[in-house]
């Protein structure tokens, strides 16, 4: 059998998880489709996502549809969870970015099609809510054209639009219209059948039909449909396309065990769920593994299916299909077992905030930081970090929707009550220019570690690069492996004690003692010679930055020019039309982070306000503030000696 998994993606509110529990019933795996206002959505199981009626996690459910499985990957609209999305995406075949046509384009739905796009996922659009007063699909397939920049082919054809009696035909390829808009489309698209097409050949629809699947499995062609999933218009014609068109690009091609760890949630029986895409081979019940990069072994105790929050248990699980292994306690997200396939990386969000979780009582410290680390291995991105000495609990977060959630994840999980301290902005620090880092630690015995390092910026966004020009019989490869680890743990804190971010570090030098140096002398003297190229560099501050449009009557026009001045804003020339102001701007978080609150206030309601992270700029001097050091700082070198060599001989 044929297996697809399908990610619905969309902006918050789109109708994103209506569509897919319509997409479960009317394919047959459910008895009735389930609601988000009712709270009886179930790839929605999760109470938090019941009471609050969004989705806070990925979930997957699977139907048979035309003699193929879809798995569906349910993921959250909502901004503030976009980290779920980004680790969905490296195992799907397909995507159904679901797009309301009340509501149009908006910033959220601009960021997960460029996701969709830079990961080579082959993507369906579904324009939802055609039965909603205000719906505008044609005006809105025009906007899709211009911003996409892809050949956009529409499937269905709508009558009745803005009436819940609203329809869809899908259009067929024996229709001559559609054989020609579609051959039209295919052969700008692939030179050899242009040729068959413009010598006049007969085509028949079979052949069309199959250069079609291939195009839109390659992303060349955006296949569209109208409908309204409230009313369950347009889902059939969504199931056959999907089915027919859509292949499982991903797998390999050989027997291979190969299996991507994309999600960790944990089981009151069980313990640790790793839930995996299989692109190659076979994992069964009782069979051993091993976990990279850590190389942690394990034992598969038992393997699920899972449909939202229930599960079968399925023995197996072979290439091209997704289960939840039980067993491995040792697994993190992004682990891989076997064979490692190159998935392109996506970063849709990134932790703005810092904040401290505080216990509803001094003997409830611990249970938190427990209950915290647990759901951290869920969700990386949270950063937990736990101060005993400070009794402090650090947190990372996306926005106030996450924090709230959060709250309540820990009162229904773990009958835990956390408070949260006011957020403060996450900041983050690069080299500002080129210099060396030198330490040598070799009293007092017995040890011997010399590491120089040459540290040097690199643009923004282009990350971490780590490199060695050291031979093997200068300094052991296994020492290297040391010095890499530990400049790795440096990045963490650096002069303002934020992560260190966008440079180059170079092993130009160094050399060990066959006698007297310690495996572990290197991770002692490693993060000193960091810390002092560092110093040498000089470190610039930089301050996360977020895309916003803002869209307000003409008339408030003025006042939003002079926010976002006051904001330290940079903006592209407004649009004024038919009484509506709108601008694009970039602003720093710190500036901005309660301005939808403050625009609400100042227009009576009628100013609406989207925004998009969009990376990490320089801070003014005499802006920005240094964080809390967690720990000791490396260059207090002799406390610093002290208690690394105090933490080794215990």
């Amino acid at each position: 059998m044929k297996i697809i998994n399908l990610g619905i993606v969309a902006h918050v509110d789109a109708g994103k998880t209506t569509l897919t529990e319509q997409l479960l019933f009317q394919s047959g795996a459910t008895r009735s489709a389930g609601s988000v206002d009712q709270g009886t959505a179930r790839t929605d199981f999760m109470q938090v996502e019941r009471e609050r009626g969004i989705s806070v996690r990925a979930s997957a459910a699977a139907l048979d549809w035309n003699g193929v499985r879809l798995n569906l990957i349910d993921t959250p609209g909502h901004v503030d969870f976009a980290a779920e999305v980004e680790r969905s995406l490296r195992i799907l075949d397909g995507a159904v970015l679901v797009i309301s046509s009340v509501e149009g384009l908006q910033p959220q739905t601009e960021l997960l099609w460029e996701a969709l796009a830079q990961t080579a996922t082959p993507c369906i659009l579904f324009l939802n809510k055609a039965d909603r007063a205000g719906s505008a699909s044609g005006p809105l397939l025009e906007q899709l054209r211009k911003r996409l920049g892809r050949p956009l082919l529409l499937f269905t054809e709508l009558s009745g639009e803005e009436s819940r009696a609203c329809t869809v035909r899908a259009r067929s390829l024996s229709e001559p219209d559609f054989f020609t808009e579609a051959a039209e489309l295919a052969a700008g698209e692939d030179d050899a059948f242009l040729e068959r097409y413009l010598s006049g050949a007969e085509i028949p629809p079979q052949e069309l039909s199959g250069l079609l699947g291939e195009l839109i499995s390659k992303g060349r062609i955006l296949p569209v449909l109208t409908g309204s999933a409230a009313q369950g218009v347009g889902v059939r014609e969504l199931l056959d396309l999907a089915a027919a068109y859509l292949t499982p690009a991903k797998n390999r091609t050989d027997d291979q065990l190969s299996a991507l760890v994309y999600k960790i949630t944990h089981d009151k029986t069980m313990g640790r769920i790793a839930h995996v895409r299989l692109f190659g081979g076979a994992i069964r019940s009782r069979d051993g593994v091993t976990l990279q990069p850590s190389g942690e072994p394990g034992k598969v105790t038992q393997v699920r299916r899972y449909s939202g929050g229930r599960y079968t248990d399925i023995g197996e699980v072979r290439a091209g299909d997704v289960a939840a292994l039980c067993g491995l306690s040792a697994a993190r997200i992004y682990d891989v077992i076997g064979l490692s396939e190159n998935l392109a990386d996506v970063r849709l969000s990134a932790p703005l905030f810092r904040v401290q979780a505080i216990p509803a009582a001094p003997e409830e410290l611990y249970p938190l930081s427990g209950a915290l680390a647990e759901l951290s291995a869920e969700d990386p991105q949270l950063d937990v970090q736990f101060d005993p000495d400070a009794r402090e609990i650090d947190v990372s977060v996306t926005g106030k929707i996450q924090l709230e959630v959060l709250a309540a994840l820990i009162q229904e999980r773990y009958g835990l009550s956390a408070a949260f301290s006011t957020p403060t902005v996450i900041y983050k620090e690069t080299p500002a220019g080129p210099g060396n880092g030198f330490d040598a630690y070799t009293m007092p015995k017995p040890c011997w570690a010399v590491v120089s390092l040459d540290i040097e910026p690199l643009p923004r966004g282009a990350g971490f690069q780590y490199s060695s020009r050291v031979p093997n019989d200068k300094l052991f490869y296994r020492y290297q492996n040391h010095i890499e680890i530990a400049v790795k743990r440096a990045l963490k804190q650096g002069l303002f004690n934020w992560e260190v971010v966008d440079l180059r570090v170079t092993l130009a030098d160094g050399e060990h003692h066959t006698v007297h140096t310690h495996p572990m002398d290197f991770f002692l003297a490693t993060p000193i010679a960091f810390m002092k190229g560092l110093q040498n560099c000089g470190s610039t501050l930089l301050e996360p930055m977020q895309l916003s449009r803002i869209i307000v009557p003409e008339e408030y026009s003025g006042r939003v020019i002079g926010d976002l001045v006051e904001m330290r804003g940079s903006y592209d020339a407004p649009v004024i039309q038919d009484g509506s102001f709108s601008v694009e701007a970039l602003l720093p978080v710190s500036a901005s982070m309660d301005y939808g609150i403050r625009l609400a206030a100042q227009t009576s309601g009628r100013g609406l306000i989207s925004t998009r992270f969009a990376g990490y700029q320089a801070c003014p001097p005499d802006l920005g503030q240094p964080a809390r050091r967690h720990g000791v700082n490396p260059l207090d070198r002799d406390r610093w000696i002290l208690t690394m060599r105090s933490a080794m001989q215990g």
